[in-house]
Protein backbone atom coordinates (compact mmCIF):
# COMPACT_ATOMS: atom_id res chain seq x y z
CA UNK A 1 0.00 0.00 0.00
CA UNK A 2 2.84 2.43 0.87
CA UNK A 3 4.54 1.56 -2.42
CA UNK A 4 1.34 2.24 -4.40
CA UNK A 5 0.76 5.56 -2.60
CA UNK A 6 4.35 6.65 -3.20
CA UNK A 7 4.14 5.75 -6.88
CA UNK A 8 0.84 7.60 -7.34
CA UNK A 9 2.10 10.76 -5.61
CA UNK A 10 5.40 10.56 -7.46
CA UNK A 11 3.74 10.06 -10.84
CA UNK A 12 1.50 13.11 -10.45
CA UNK A 13 4.04 15.59 -9.11
CA UNK A 14 7.04 14.53 -11.23
CA UNK A 15 4.89 14.88 -14.34
CA UNK A 16 3.76 18.36 -13.31
CA UNK A 17 7.23 19.54 -12.29
CA UNK A 18 9.38 17.93 -15.00
CA UNK A 19 7.14 16.18 -17.52
CA UNK A 20 8.71 12.96 -16.25
CA UNK A 21 6.83 9.64 -16.57
CA UNK A 22 7.74 7.07 -13.94
CA UNK A 23 8.22 3.32 -14.34
CA UNK A 24 4.63 2.03 -14.13
CA UNK A 25 5.09 -1.56 -13.01
CA UNK A 26 8.14 -1.59 -10.74
CA UNK A 27 10.14 0.77 -8.57
CA UNK A 28 11.22 3.96 -10.30
CA UNK A 29 14.77 5.06 -9.48
CA UNK A 30 13.95 8.78 -9.30
CA UNK A 31 11.03 8.13 -6.95
CA UNK A 32 13.24 5.88 -4.80
CA UNK A 33 16.13 8.29 -4.42
CA UNK A 34 13.80 11.23 -3.83
CA UNK A 35 11.87 9.40 -1.12
CA UNK A 36 15.14 8.34 0.50
CA UNK A 37 16.40 11.94 0.50
CA UNK A 38 13.09 13.17 1.95
CA UNK A 39 13.22 10.50 4.64
CA UNK A 40 16.68 11.69 5.63
CA UNK A 41 15.71 15.35 5.43
CA UNK A 42 12.81 14.72 7.82
CA UNK A 43 15.17 13.02 10.26
CA UNK A 44 17.71 15.82 9.97
CA UNK A 45 15.04 18.41 10.75
CA UNK A 46 13.50 16.60 13.72
CA UNK A 47 14.20 18.66 16.88
CA UNK A 48 16.35 16.92 19.47
CA UNK A 49 17.73 14.28 17.12
CA UNK A 50 21.24 15.68 16.87
CA UNK A 51 23.47 16.72 19.75
CA UNK A 52 24.98 19.47 17.60
CA UNK A 53 21.61 21.25 17.64
CA UNK A 54 21.86 21.39 21.43
CA UNK A 55 25.61 22.09 21.61
CA UNK A 56 26.40 24.14 18.47
CA UNK A 57 30.14 24.15 19.22
CA UNK A 58 30.25 20.49 18.12
CA UNK A 59 30.03 21.68 14.51
CA UNK A 60 33.72 22.62 14.73
CA UNK A 61 34.82 19.01 15.34
CA UNK A 62 36.61 17.33 12.40
CA UNK A 63 34.43 14.72 10.74
CA UNK A 64 36.94 11.89 11.39
CA UNK A 65 36.78 12.37 15.18
CA UNK A 66 34.78 9.78 17.15
CA UNK A 67 31.44 11.33 18.03
CA UNK A 68 31.41 13.51 14.92
CA UNK A 69 29.70 10.96 12.73
CA UNK A 70 26.82 13.40 12.32
CA UNK A 71 29.05 15.42 9.97
CA UNK A 72 29.64 12.44 7.69
CA UNK A 73 25.94 11.66 7.68
CA UNK A 74 25.12 15.31 6.95
CA UNK A 75 27.51 15.37 3.99
CA UNK A 76 26.02 12.21 2.49
CA UNK A 77 22.47 13.42 3.02
CA UNK A 78 23.36 16.81 1.53
CA UNK A 79 24.61 15.13 -1.64
CA UNK A 80 21.35 13.22 -1.85
CA UNK A 81 19.28 16.38 -1.48
CA UNK A 82 21.32 18.22 -4.12
CA UNK A 83 20.94 15.23 -6.43
CA UNK A 84 17.15 15.26 -6.38
CA UNK A 85 17.25 18.88 -7.59
CA UNK A 86 20.14 18.56 -10.06
CA UNK A 87 19.22 15.32 -11.79
CA UNK A 88 15.66 16.04 -13.01
CA UNK A 89 16.72 19.61 -13.85
CA UNK A 90 19.41 18.22 -16.15
CA UNK A 91 16.85 15.76 -17.55
CA UNK A 92 14.51 18.59 -18.64
CA UNK A 93 17.38 20.54 -20.20
CA UNK A 94 18.44 17.46 -22.17
CA UNK A 95 14.86 16.82 -23.29
CA UNK A 96 14.49 20.40 -24.52
CA UNK A 97 17.81 20.24 -26.35
CA UNK A 98 16.56 17.14 -28.16
CA UNK A 99 13.22 18.81 -28.97
CA UNK A 100 11.08 16.05 -27.45
CA UNK A 101 10.21 17.55 -24.09
CA UNK A 102 6.76 17.41 -22.51
CA UNK A 103 4.99 20.45 -21.03
CA UNK A 104 5.90 20.94 -17.38
CA UNK A 105 6.54 23.60 -14.78
CA UNK A 106 10.26 23.68 -15.58
CA UNK A 107 9.95 23.57 -19.37
CA UNK A 108 7.47 26.45 -19.16
CA UNK A 109 10.05 28.50 -17.24
CA UNK A 110 12.68 27.74 -19.89
CA UNK A 111 10.31 28.64 -22.73
CA UNK A 112 9.17 31.85 -21.07
CA UNK A 113 12.44 33.16 -19.61
CA UNK A 114 15.11 31.12 -21.38
CA UNK A 115 17.47 28.58 -19.84
CA UNK A 116 19.31 30.31 -16.97
CA UNK A 117 23.08 30.56 -16.94
CA UNK A 118 24.75 27.81 -14.89
CA UNK A 119 25.27 28.92 -11.30
CA UNK A 120 23.09 32.01 -11.71
CA UNK A 121 20.36 33.05 -9.32
CA UNK A 122 17.85 32.22 -12.04
CA UNK A 123 19.09 28.65 -12.23
CA UNK A 124 18.97 28.25 -8.45
CA UNK A 125 15.41 29.58 -8.30
CA UNK A 126 14.18 27.44 -11.21
CA UNK A 127 15.90 24.30 -9.95
CA UNK A 128 14.74 24.50 -6.35
CA UNK A 129 11.20 25.71 -6.96
CA UNK A 130 10.73 22.69 -9.23
CA UNK A 131 12.28 20.40 -6.63
CA UNK A 132 10.09 21.87 -3.90
CA UNK A 133 6.98 20.72 -5.78
CA UNK A 134 8.01 17.14 -5.10
CA UNK A 135 9.72 17.54 -1.75
CA UNK A 136 6.76 19.48 -0.38
CA UNK A 137 3.96 17.41 -1.84
CA UNK A 138 4.87 13.76 -2.33
CA UNK A 139 5.53 12.46 1.18
CA UNK A 140 2.74 14.55 2.70
CA UNK A 141 0.20 13.05 0.29
CA UNK A 142 1.48 9.55 1.07
CA UNK A 143 1.05 10.20 4.80
CA UNK A 144 -2.55 11.35 4.28
CA UNK A 145 -3.41 8.25 2.26
CA UNK A 146 -1.79 5.95 4.82
CA UNK A 147 -3.93 7.59 7.50
CA UNK A 148 -7.01 7.11 5.32
CA UNK A 149 -6.42 3.37 4.89
CA UNK A 150 -5.70 3.01 8.61
CA UNK A 151 -8.92 4.83 9.49
CA UNK A 152 -10.99 2.68 7.12
CA UNK A 153 -9.53 -0.47 8.68
CA UNK A 154 -10.35 0.73 12.20
CA UNK A 155 -13.72 2.38 11.46
CA UNK A 156 -15.66 0.09 9.06
CA UNK A 157 -18.92 1.93 9.74
CA UNK A 158 -17.41 5.08 8.19
CA UNK A 159 -16.45 3.11 5.10
CA UNK A 160 -19.97 1.69 4.73
CA UNK A 161 -21.55 5.15 4.92
CA UNK A 162 -19.12 6.48 2.30
CA UNK A 163 -19.76 3.60 -0.08
CA UNK A 164 -23.51 3.99 0.36
CA UNK A 165 -23.21 7.66 -0.62
CA UNK A 166 -21.13 6.85 -3.71
CA UNK A 167 -23.60 4.18 -4.85
CA UNK A 168 -26.58 6.45 -4.22
CA UNK A 169 -25.13 9.48 -6.02
CA UNK A 170 -23.12 7.92 -8.86
CA UNK A 171 -24.69 4.53 -9.41
CA UNK A 172 -22.65 1.63 -10.84
CA UNK A 173 -20.08 1.60 -13.60
CA UNK A 174 -17.99 4.72 -13.13
CA UNK A 175 -15.42 6.30 -10.86
CA UNK A 176 -15.94 9.61 -9.03
CA UNK A 177 -14.56 12.71 -10.75
CA UNK A 178 -13.81 16.23 -9.56
CA UNK A 179 -17.19 17.36 -10.89
CA UNK A 180 -18.88 14.95 -8.46
CA UNK A 181 -17.28 16.48 -5.39
CA UNK A 182 -20.11 18.90 -4.45
CA UNK A 183 -22.53 15.94 -4.52
CA UNK A 184 -20.47 13.81 -2.12
CA UNK A 185 -20.57 15.60 1.27
CA UNK A 186 -19.66 12.52 3.30
CA UNK A 187 -16.58 11.85 1.14
CA UNK A 188 -15.57 15.49 1.64
CA UNK A 189 -16.04 15.05 5.37
CA UNK A 190 -13.71 12.03 5.30
CA UNK A 191 -11.05 14.12 3.54
CA UNK A 192 -11.35 16.78 6.23
CA UNK A 193 -11.18 14.20 9.00
CA UNK A 194 -8.07 12.61 7.47
CA UNK A 195 -6.39 16.03 7.63
CA UNK A 196 -7.53 16.59 11.22
CA UNK A 197 -7.17 13.12 12.75
CA UNK A 198 -3.43 13.02 12.19
CA UNK A 199 -1.83 16.12 10.61
CA UNK A 200 0.99 15.15 8.27
CA UNK A 201 3.20 17.86 9.83
CA UNK A 202 2.18 17.77 13.52
CA UNK A 203 4.50 20.65 14.48
CA UNK A 204 4.27 22.38 11.09
CA UNK A 205 7.52 23.54 9.50
CA UNK A 206 9.76 25.58 11.83
CA UNK A 207 10.33 29.20 10.84
CA UNK A 208 12.51 31.94 12.31
CA UNK A 209 11.29 35.41 13.20
CA UNK A 210 13.23 38.09 11.32
CA UNK A 211 12.30 40.88 13.75
CA UNK A 212 10.94 41.39 17.26
CA UNK A 213 7.20 40.77 17.26
CA UNK A 214 4.20 40.48 19.54
CA UNK A 215 1.43 37.90 19.34
CA UNK A 216 -1.30 38.64 21.84
CA UNK A 217 0.37 38.73 25.25
CA UNK A 218 3.52 37.00 23.99
CA UNK A 219 6.74 38.76 22.99
CA UNK A 220 8.67 36.95 20.23
CA UNK A 221 12.31 38.10 19.97
CA UNK A 222 14.08 38.30 16.64
CA UNK A 223 15.71 34.97 15.79
CA UNK A 224 13.15 32.85 17.63
CA UNK A 225 12.27 29.46 16.13
CA UNK A 226 8.48 29.25 15.80
CA UNK A 227 6.90 25.78 15.78
CA UNK A 228 3.07 25.87 15.64
CA UNK A 229 1.61 22.82 17.38
CA UNK A 230 -0.86 21.82 14.68
CA UNK A 231 -1.54 18.46 16.34
CA UNK A 232 -2.72 20.18 19.52
CA UNK A 233 -4.94 22.56 17.53
CA UNK A 234 -6.52 19.61 15.70
CA UNK A 235 -7.15 17.73 18.96
CA UNK A 236 -8.39 20.59 21.12
CA UNK A 237 -11.56 19.25 22.81
CA UNK A 238 -12.98 22.78 22.96
CA UNK A 239 -12.89 22.84 19.14
CA UNK A 240 -13.45 19.18 18.23
CA UNK A 241 -15.73 16.87 20.17
CA UNK A 242 -14.09 13.50 21.00
CA UNK A 243 -10.96 14.56 19.09
CA UNK A 244 -9.12 11.22 19.19
CA UNK A 245 -11.93 9.43 17.30
CA UNK A 246 -12.29 9.40 13.51
CA UNK A 247 -15.71 11.02 12.99
CA UNK A 248 -16.38 12.60 9.57
CA UNK A 249 -19.89 13.50 10.77
CA UNK A 250 -18.39 16.32 12.82
CA UNK A 251 -18.10 18.36 9.60
CA UNK A 252 -21.66 17.79 8.37
CA UNK A 253 -24.47 20.23 9.04
CA UNK A 254 -27.49 18.38 10.42
CA UNK A 255 -30.46 19.36 12.52
CA UNK A 256 -29.17 20.44 15.91
CA UNK A 257 -25.50 20.13 14.89
CA UNK A 258 -23.25 22.94 13.71
CA UNK A 259 -20.23 21.71 11.70
CA UNK A 260 -16.95 21.86 13.58
CA UNK A 261 -14.06 23.99 12.31
CA UNK A 262 -12.74 23.08 8.86
CA UNK A 263 -9.16 21.77 9.35
CA UNK A 264 -8.06 23.16 5.98
CA UNK A 265 -7.51 26.49 7.76
CA UNK A 266 -4.77 24.88 9.87
CA UNK A 267 -3.47 21.74 8.15
CA UNK A 268 -1.50 23.50 5.40
CA UNK A 269 0.29 26.10 7.52
CA UNK A 270 -0.19 29.80 8.00
CA UNK A 271 0.33 33.24 6.47
CA UNK A 272 2.78 33.80 3.64
CA UNK A 273 4.35 30.40 4.30
CA UNK A 274 1.13 28.46 3.79
CA UNK A 275 1.59 25.45 1.50
CA UNK A 276 1.34 26.69 -2.12
CA UNK A 277 0.34 23.20 -3.28
CA UNK A 278 -2.59 22.84 -0.88
CA UNK A 279 -5.24 22.83 -3.61
CA UNK A 280 -3.46 20.12 -5.61
CA UNK A 281 -2.93 18.07 -2.44
CA UNK A 282 -6.56 18.40 -1.38
CA UNK A 283 -7.88 17.40 -4.81
CA UNK A 284 -5.46 14.47 -5.04
CA UNK A 285 -6.53 13.13 -1.65
CA UNK A 286 -10.22 13.57 -2.55
CA UNK A 287 -9.87 11.61 -5.80
CA UNK A 288 -7.79 8.87 -4.17
CA UNK A 289 -10.24 8.50 -1.28
CA UNK A 290 -13.38 8.55 -3.45
CA UNK A 291 -12.05 6.20 -6.11
CA UNK A 292 -10.54 3.76 -3.58
CA UNK A 293 -13.86 3.48 -1.75
CA UNK A 294 -15.67 2.93 -5.04
CA UNK A 295 -13.74 -0.20 -6.01
CA UNK A 296 -12.15 -1.54 -2.80
CA UNK A 297 -13.22 -2.90 0.56
CA UNK A 298 -10.66 -2.05 3.24
CA UNK A 299 -10.64 -4.07 6.45
CA UNK A 300 -8.46 -4.83 9.44
CA UNK A 301 -6.13 -7.78 8.95
CA UNK A 302 -6.85 -10.64 11.34
CA UNK A 303 -4.91 -13.50 12.88
CA UNK A 304 -7.00 -16.45 14.08
CA UNK A 305 -10.05 -14.22 13.88
CA UNK A 306 -8.56 -11.45 16.02
CA UNK A 307 -7.89 -7.98 14.59
CA UNK A 308 -4.16 -7.29 14.33
CA UNK A 309 -4.31 -3.47 14.45
CA UNK A 310 -6.23 -2.45 17.57
CA UNK A 311 -5.43 1.27 17.78
CA UNK A 312 -3.70 3.92 15.67
CA UNK A 313 -0.02 4.60 16.30
CA UNK A 314 2.13 7.17 14.55
CA UNK A 315 5.83 7.81 14.05
CA UNK A 316 7.45 11.10 15.09
CA UNK A 317 9.01 13.36 12.50
CA UNK A 318 8.61 16.59 10.57
CA UNK A 319 6.38 14.54 8.26
CA UNK A 320 4.65 11.93 10.41
CA UNK A 321 3.34 8.59 9.15
CA UNK A 322 1.37 5.81 10.80
CA UNK A 323 3.59 3.07 12.15
CA UNK A 324 3.53 0.10 9.74
CA UNK A 325 0.19 -1.69 10.00
CA UNK A 326 -1.57 -4.57 8.29
CA UNK A 327 -4.90 -4.28 6.52
CA UNK A 328 -6.80 -6.17 3.86
CA UNK A 329 -7.66 -4.45 0.55
CA UNK A 330 -9.99 -6.42 -1.72
CA UNK A 331 -11.83 -5.58 -4.93
CA UNK A 332 -15.50 -5.21 -4.04
CA UNK A 333 -16.81 -7.43 -6.83
CA UNK A 334 -16.67 -8.43 -10.52
CA UNK A 335 -18.15 -5.13 -11.74
CA UNK A 336 -15.54 -3.13 -9.79
CA UNK A 337 -12.78 -5.35 -11.17
CA UNK A 338 -14.05 -4.71 -14.69
CA UNK A 339 -14.12 -0.96 -13.95
CA UNK A 340 -10.47 -1.02 -12.85
CA UNK A 341 -9.44 -2.90 -15.99
CA UNK A 342 -11.43 -0.55 -18.25
CA UNK A 343 -9.69 2.50 -16.79
CA UNK A 344 -6.29 0.94 -17.46
CA UNK A 345 -7.32 0.26 -21.07
CA UNK A 346 -8.73 3.76 -21.62
CA UNK A 347 -5.75 5.49 -20.00
CA UNK A 348 -2.68 3.30 -20.62
CA UNK A 349 0.66 4.25 -19.13
CA UNK A 350 2.96 6.33 -21.30
CA UNK A 351 6.48 4.98 -21.89
CA UNK A 352 8.73 5.61 -18.91
CA UNK A 353 11.41 8.30 -19.01
CA UNK A 354 13.69 6.33 -16.68
CA UNK A 355 16.16 5.39 -19.43
CA UNK A 356 16.47 9.03 -20.54
CA UNK A 357 17.06 10.06 -16.95
CA UNK A 358 20.05 7.73 -16.75
CA UNK A 359 21.68 9.55 -19.66
CA UNK A 360 22.12 12.83 -17.78
CA UNK A 361 25.11 11.42 -15.93
CA UNK A 362 24.32 11.95 -12.26
CA UNK A 363 25.23 9.16 -9.86
CA UNK A 364 23.39 9.11 -6.56
CA UNK A 365 24.57 6.73 -3.84
CA UNK A 366 21.64 5.17 -2.01
CA UNK A 367 23.87 3.19 0.37
CA UNK A 368 24.70 6.12 2.67
CA UNK A 369 25.44 5.91 6.40
CA UNK A 370 22.20 6.01 8.33
CA UNK A 371 22.14 5.73 12.12
CA UNK A 372 18.35 5.89 12.33
CA UNK A 373 16.07 3.10 11.14
CA UNK A 374 13.86 4.00 8.19
CA UNK A 375 10.17 3.21 7.88
CA UNK A 376 10.98 2.08 4.35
Amino acid sequence: MVFASEMEAGAVILNIAYGYTIEPFHRDHLVQITNLALDHFAKAATPGTWMVDIIPALKHLPSWLPGAGFKRIAQAWREQLLGIADRPYAFVKAQMDSGKYKPSYLSNIFNTHGVPEPGSEGEIVAKWTAASLYTGGADTTVSSMECFFLAMALYPEVQRKAQDEIERVLGPGRLPKMADRPSLPYINAIVKEVLRWHPVAPMAIPHMSTADDNCGKYFIPKGSIIMPNIWAMMHDPTTYNDPMAFKPERFLETEGHVPEMDPHSIAFGFGRRICPGRFLADNTVYLSVAQSLTVFDISNATQEGIAITKSPKFEPGVISHPTPFQCSIAVRGPSEEALILSVEQEHPWEPSDASDLEKVGYKIDTSVPDKISSRR
